[in-house]
């Protein structure tokens, strides 16, 4: 608002308001006079308030606010960023292990949290975020346990999230202002099971068995499918044995089925033109990559929108930008030279790619 407030335009207007003449003495307002000496250091002290001032309006304001304010506004909401989580993993054993008992894979640690069956346990990791999500294989016991000849990570269960992102944050702020949460609509359960820790997305569809029904289809905080434990554990939140007694979060009345959301598998085929000294080995883990990323934008509108569209342009947009593709044509996917169109409740899932 005030960037074109310098501080010698501040000087400049200072000077302008001191008269030429005084008593009919005319007045040096050159630099290194005394009027203008006198001026110049209040002309800085002006220039970084207006400076101050620019800041101020623009962290008053949610659409450019920093993060710092931008929580304090929306605090006043009711709204504050989802808070970092802990990854959760099945771990397989060649005996049932303490629950408490401590394992390390690469640098980091989990513990064991409970049993799923015999020599079947969930283990936490210790460190917060995302981080913990990365790794899988043979675990090492922090202390020794008798016995244990066997110790892997097999499955992540809920992924681990780090703290959300201030955008995606700032988004949901003004996404607050377009639909009201209250009392078991749409909007109230979309934000009980957004905060549930591993969920990515939702999609609500009311009085789908009947009157009193919900259905709640969910994806995992990666935007892929969840496993039945994500499932179970929103269950538990929202309507724990679906009674529609309100011993969940759901409103007394409302009977609540959760469900995982299910996948589409995308199989490519394109005529690729590689730069010289490329070929598909070479640029096929960026391509990928390139994918994936483009599938996980397609996915984060679920809940949103009632289909996701895979286009052929988007997809060979990005993969121009793959180093070592010169171009690309003839395009299919699952076999047909046309977008491909999936429906609510469904997610793009990357197969296989023939770049020949």
């Amino acid at each position: 608002m005030f960037e074109n407030v310098t501080g010698d335009l501040i000087m400049e207007r200072m000077l302008a308001r001191v008269p030429e003449h005084i008593r009919g003495k005319s007045i040096d307002k050159r630099e290194g006079s005394i009027i203008y000496d006198a001026l110049a250091p209040a002309a800085q002290e002006l220039f970084v308030m207006y400076t101050c001032l620019d800041d101020i309006f623009d962290e008053a304001f949610a659409d450019t606010a920093a993060r710092e304010y931008l929580v304090r506004r929306a605090s006043e909401r009711g709204l504050a960023p989802f808070p970092a989580t802990y990854a959760i993993w099945r771990g397989e054993f060649n005996m049932d292990v303490p629950i408490g008992s401590r394992f390390s894979i690469e640098d980091l640690d989990y513990v064991v949290i409970g049993k799923i069956e015999d020599f079947v346990f969930e283990l936490q990791c210790e460190t917060v975020g995302a981080v913990g999500n990365d790794y899988a294989g043979d675990l090492i016991p922090v202390e020794y346990i008798d016995g244990l000849e066997y110790a892997e990570l097999t499955q992540l269960l809920i992924p681990g999230d780090d703290e959300e992102d201030t955008e995606k944050f700032r988004a949901r702020y003004f996404e607050s202002f377009k639909y009201q949460s209250f009392g078991g609509n749409i909007a109230d359960y979309k934000s009980k099971v957004l905060a549930i820790p591993g969920v990515g997305a939702v999609n609500v569809v009311p009085v789908w068995d009947g009157g009193g029904t919900v259905k709640i289809v969910v994806s995992d905080s990666q935007y892929h499918a969840p496993t039945q434990t994500l499932i179970d554990r929103v269950q538990s939140e929202i309507d724990p044995g679906q009674t529609g007694l309100g011993y969940g979060l759901a409103p007394i009345g409302h009977v609540v089925t959760v469900e995982g959301v299910e996948t589409t598998v995308v199989n490519l085929a394109a005529l690729i033109e590689y730069e010289t000294e490329y070929d598909w080995p070479a640029v096929q883990v960026e391509a990928c990559a390139k994918l994936d990323d483009y599938y996980n934008e397609l996915s984060r509108n679920f809940g949103s929108s009632q289909q996701i569209i895979i286009r052929i342009s988007q997809i060979e947009i990005r993969l121009l930008t793959v180093k070592g593709i010169a171009d690309i044509a003839d395009t299919q996917i699952n076999g047909i030279a046309a977008n491909l169109v999936l429906q609510n409740n469904r997610l793009p899932l990357r197969g296989t790619f023939n770049g020949s």
